[in-house]
């Protein structure tokens, strides 16, 4: 069996975040959201459908994987919405309809569908771009259709880091390898049951650390090293390579592999390569790749009045119904030292951000200077290009 994950219309509620990655790959708890799905099917054969212009860089992503080719499809399929969250019923709601033609649809939304061999070629390529209605309705044609409920779809951004602390518990003991085989100096104080602290292989725990596991566990990453007097409250997950130094890390954080942390943070999903070393606050945001946070950069994850804060979607105004939300950050992004973010904040790829003595506005485009309140061109996307390529060096 094939399992093939692909991107719907609702891919555009995550930009400018997702301009650089499929959907699917962004990240929540211990891994992007594709591997969670994948994982519940480890016999399967994985294939990926995404916007062509993200098709070559991802190919070298999955290397061994087909990216938008149809032809994969040389098996029964499994489709997936790459949006889609492990909850308690799904393994069970996809494995009893496996064997028929049936799409599977919740508020509208495909959830799943599994084709026969026979069906693939001929619907697949429909997969090649974004599904809306129209593809939905080309497939209800051909296939059974099933409505469903209780399934976890995303639709917005901010729901990565609702669902992250609760994936965190649950996804644990999946990667955790019994005995941590890290270094954990005798200095360490741990709060609760120290079996919910896992530390990989060639991590390692200064004295005078505080990690608290009452709450959830934490899971150190190969070569990460927690410098003091940093406390980790779980639930928390850091990828291999991180470095911790002396900072306050909240419930609820995920970083990827290769950052590099300080300050405080609570509540925020770092998809990878990023720099936040210095001092300064980060809540209930997403920070992509290659980003660096200038010392004291300080965002605002609640507004004085208690409202519901605001965020731009596909370029509107849109009210998120929460009362605690903080920044989006695209990759490459890099702010000056001092700069403070709005409630609500998104910031688009490869933006660079002076402060201004003010907060942020809450929209800063991308490939695009902010800079004493005003927006430019700065030197140009070739300068930003050649900054991209010195940092990845």
């Amino acid at each position: 069996m094939n399992i093939a994950f692909f991107e719907d219309v609702y891919y555009e509620n995550f930009l400018p975040i997702a301009y650089t990655r499929p959907v699917y790959e962004l990240r929540c708890s211990i891994g992007p959201l594709y591997q969670k799905i994948s994982r519940m099917f480890p016999e399967a054969k994985e294939v990926f459908f995404t916007r062509d212009y993200l098709a070559p860089v991802f190919s070298n992503r999955v290397k061994g994987s087909a990216v938008n080719k149809v032809e994969a499809l040389d098996d029964d399929t499994l489709f997936v919405n790459g949006c889609l969250l492990p909850s308690k019923n799904l393994k069970e709601t996809i494995t009893r309809n496996i064997g028929k033609n049936v799409v599977a649809l919740q508020q509208g939304r495909v959830a799943f569908a599994y084709l026969k061999e026979s069906l693939c070629r001929d619907l697949g390529g429909l997969f090649l771009k974004p599904i809306g209605d129209l593809e939905i309705q080309k497939i209800k044609e051909k296939v059974e259709v099933k409505e469903v409920d209780g399934l976890t779809i995303l639709e917005y951004p901010w729901e990565l880091f609702d669902h992250n602390g609760k994936l965190i518990v649950e996804e644990f003991n999946l990667i955790s390898k019994g005995e941590s085989e890290g270094y954990i100096d005798d200095g360490v104080r741990i709060y609760g049951d120290p079996k919910r602290l896992y530390v990989a292989k060639d991590a390692s725990i200064e004295a005078g650390v505080v990690i608290d596991v009452r709450k959830g566990p934490v899971y150190i990453g190969e070569e990460s090293f927690i410098q003091a007097p940093s406390r980790i409250d779980g639930p928390a997950y850091f990828g291999r390579d991180n470095q911790v130094f002396g900072a306050l890390i909240r419930e609820g954080c995920s970083f990827g592999d290769v950052c590099r942390l300080g300050g405080e943070i609570e509540e925020t999903i770092f998809q990878g390569y990023s720099n936040k070393r210095h001092t300064g606050f980060l809540g209930h945001s997403y920070v992509g790749e290659w980003v660096n946070l200038g010392a004291l950069t300080t965002n605002s994850d609640l507004k004085n009045d208690y409202s519901t804060v605001k965020i731009f979607i596909k370029q509107r105004l849109t009210d998120s119904g929460r009362i605690k939300l903080g920044s989006f950050i695209s990759d490459h992004v890099k702010t000056g030292i001092g700069f403070i973010m709005n409630t609500g904040t998104v910031i688009g790829v490869m933006s660079n951000v002076i402060p201004s003595g003010e907060p942020s506005p809450k929209l800063i485009p991308s490939f695009c200077w902010y800079f004493r309140g005003k927006f430019s061109k700065g030197l140009g996307l070739s300068s930003m290009i050649e900054t991209a390529r010195i940092v990845k060096s």
